[in-house]
């Protein structure tokens, strides 16, 4: 029944003027529901066989996406029960917990989407290095990448403070300070984002609008710019991909069935699709099914998460009472760990060193082996490197997070009641 409508909506003048295409029942109409649909026109009619691989990308900048779709619509449906006040923030958390219909699910929804795109973004980073597709010509959006990353950590940094509890009180507190350690530009980049020198209504107020509208805004547009070159510049990385010609070619050279554009012509490339026709299929059904698929997955992940496990609400922030210890939010305890140590190397050094590396990773790293394929023999040493690195991080994240107990002082975490009474 349900069908019969549908068929019979499409077929009227009012479906055609929505669908211009429908169902794709040929090539034909595969290819042009990628060129006139709105939503597929983000893709290539057809795409590499290779990319419908779940090995080959794991997902994950599909999966960043999708948990980024869910972190948007929850969103906006909490700002409708939420005012960036000092004097209601907590109530609001607590009106969402007991008053608000589903409104805890909906909290924690938007909670643990946010730790699982900060670990998603991460690992899709992880994986393009491990396959080495932040080569040529692909440089620029992998700078684009590294500053989405950027951005993914502000926006669950800023994010952290809006419950207005101990946890988020004090999490933002020890953070800004890590920031203060920068020379010169750290003071003055504290005070920026406090509004002040305290965590209080002007840090709230500030957090909340670079939340929910300028690094989303700046998000969105990075991540519209990264989709498009993934396309511009030749889709996956595929193994064994030649170098893109650096030269001017002259039109004559070209074939002349094809459309190139400008961008093409001045390097001197030409388009993924239609290299290998053979290895190619059509975006719809083939790509889009799979994607579908997978964004319900995340959907699903996320809905289990917040109806078995709460996010975290503790009791009211209070400046005159910190906890014992005070930690950043998980994803800075890396950091935390290293400013116990030494403030100067922990909190600038290391972290500058690391992004200066990732950004000139794919200008220093030129030679043309080991693309498309993890771990590659031929890039052992490089990939020894980043993984002592990432694993080094992993520790210093556990430790801080598991091992550190009152006075940031070691601890078993199975047993920390008996060491704390010593």
């Amino acid at each position: 029944m349900l069908l019969q409508l549908w068929k019979q909506f499409r077929d009227s003048r009012v479906g055609r003027s929505v669908f211009r295409v429908g169902v794709p029942a040929s090539n034909l109409e595969r290819a042009q529901a990628a060129v006139s649909s709105f939503l597929l026109h983000f893709q290539p009619a057809k795409v590499n066989r290779r990319t419908l691989q779940f090995s080959a990308t794991l997902g994950l900048g599909l999966i960043s996406l999708y948990l980024f779709i869910i972190l948007t619509v929850t969103g906006v449906l909490l700002m409708f029960y939420y005012v960036p006040s000092t004097n209601q923030a907590y109530q609001d958390m607590k009106d969402l917990e007991f008053v608000v219909t589903a409104g805890l699910v909906l909290r924690n929804m938007h909670r643990w989407a946010a730790h699982l795109m900060v670990i998603s973004v991460l690992l899709h980073l992880c994986r393009v290095f491990y396959t080495a597709a932040y080569k040529a010509p692909r440089e620029f959006n992998w700078l684009v990448g590294v500053c989405l990353l950027l951005l993914t950590l502000g926006l669950s940094f800023t994010g952290y403070l809006l419950p207005w509890d101990q946890l988020a009180f004090w999490a933002i507190t020890v953070g800004t300070s890590i920031a203060a350690y920068a020379p010169v530009v750290g003071e003055k980049l504290k005070f920026l984002l406090l509004g002040g020198n305290v965590v209080g209504q002007s840090a709230l107020l500030r957090f909340y609008v670079l939340h929910v509208v300028v690094l989303p805004l700046a998000a969105l547009f990075l991540m519209a710019v990264h989709l498009w070159r993934v396309r511009k510049d030749g889709g996956l990385a595929q193994p064994g991909e030649a170098e893109p010609a650096q030269t001017v070619v002259g039109l004559a050279e070209l074939p002349q069935n094809k459309t190139y554009g400008l961008m093409e012509l001045a390097r001197g490339t030409t388009p993924a699709v239609g290299v290998q026709p053979e290895e190619e299929v059509f975006t719809w059904p083939n790509l889009v099914f799979r994607e579908m698929l997978l964004f319900l997955g995340v959907t699903a992940l996320v809905l289990v998460l917040a109806i078995f496990w709460n996010a975290p609400l503790e009791e009211l922030a209070n400046p005159v009472h910190p906890p014992n210890p005070a930690k950043a939010p998980w994803y800075f305890l890396g950091l935390q760990e290293l400013v116990a140590h030494s403030a100067f190397w922990g909190g600038v050094v290391v972290p500058a060193l690391i992004v200066v590396a990732l950004v000139m990773l794919p200008y220093l790293d030129r030679k043309r082996v080991g693309i498309g394929v993890w771990f590659a023999r031929e890039r052992k040493l490089a990939v020894t490197i980043f993984t002592v690195c990432l694993v080094a991080a992993t520790v210093l994240t556990l430790v801080g997070s598991a091992f550190r107990g009152p006075n940031w002082a070691l601890q078993v975490p199975w047993k920390p009641l008996a060491i704390e009474e010593r």
